[in-house]
């Protein structure tokens, strides 16, 4: 895990204004797969710029109630 990227269960926001949650970093970690963060079965989307992903809350923070 990089602590500047995002990674696996962190909420963000991508550069379009959707929120998601990183369910996986493939291809030694230049893929982020990301589905939405809430509502809907919207299929899941790709980004390869991780800097095009704002962390929200890292992963722990958001699960709490």
């Amino acid at each position: 895990m990089n602590a500047g990227r995002p990674w696996v269960g962190d909420l963000v926001e991508d550069d379009q204004g959707r929120r998601a949650i990183v369910t996986d970093v493939k291809e030694a970690g230049t893929v982020w797969v990301l589905r939405p963060a809430a509502g809907g079965f919207t299929a899941h989307w790709l980004t390869t710029d991780p800097d095009s992903l704002e962390v929200i809350r890292r992963r722990g923070e958001h699960d709490a109630p």
